[in-house]
């Protein structure tokens, strides 16, 4: 199954990949935005071609302000419904009750409990009776990335994950969005590139990995645990 939609992506365009996998899987496809780059440009080529694809996002209720005019911007520019999932209120409330509201600066373990409830656990709802996860994961964007692939089987949510723009390089982002004049978040031009839950998020100096701004206090993989990492 994985090695067929491989082979059969491997000679279609970006929009053509994505219009196919819908079509092999009709009504069967989810999109999961953070609104940063990576994923405008999904979102745009899914909304202007009307792909059948359903396109949702995470609200951890840490977001930046920023992050959340551009949902509604999105909304606005395309005309097109974007689902929200919540974390579990009970688990929410219960994690900040006996660890506090910053309990993530305290350990990686802490961290990846505190992006657990407000991340891991809303994805597992919003992927339900989804046969296909597009996400707009980049080699480019860290190390971590390097060894996914573009079609892969995600044994932790029984799915299979789609990285259309695994390949691209950041210039060639930059140079999709502008050409398509795709709304971004105004973060990215202060030097906010991967950007996620206001707390955890800091701007990048030059040199730094694009995720270093992410969890910037830790020395970890930099990852939240909604992709699971190649071991070897």
């Amino acid at each position: 199954m994985i090695e067929e939609l491989k082979s059969s992506l491997k000679e279609k365009s970006f929009e053509e990949g994505l219009r196919f996998v819908a079509n092999q899987y009709p009504g069967k496809v989810v999109f999961s935005s953070a609104f940063g780059q990576e994923d405008q440009a999904i979102a745009h080529a899914i909304f202007k071609n009307d792909i059948d694809v359903k396109v949702f996002t995470l609200d951890t209720g840490r977001l930046f302000k920023e992050t959340y005019e551009l949902i509604d911007q999105t909304r606005s520019r395309y005309k097109k419904p974007i689902s929200v999932y919540y974390p579990n209120t009970a688990n929410v409330e219960q994690l900040v009750t006996e660890k506090g509201m910053h309990s993530f600066y305290n350990s990686v373990a802490s961290r990846k409990e505190c992006c657990f409830v407000r991340k891991v656990e809303p994805l597992k709802r919003a992927l339900e009776g989804a046969s296909v996860w597009i996400t707009g994961l980049r080699s480019g964007q860290s190390v971590n990335r390097e060894e996914f692939e573009q079609v892969e089987w995600d044994e932790q949510n029984k799915v299979i994950k789609y990285n259309p723009i695994l390949d691209w390089t950041y210039d060639q982002l930059l140079d999709y969005l502008k050409e398509n004049n795709v709304p971004y978040n105004k973060l990215h031009d202060q030097g906010f590139i991967s950007i996620g839950c206001a707390p955890c998020t800091r701007a990048i100096t030059a040199g730094e990995d694009s995720r270093a701004g992410r969890w910037w206090w830790e020395t970890s993989q930099k990852e939240c645990g909604l992709h699971q990492l190649k071991t070897a």
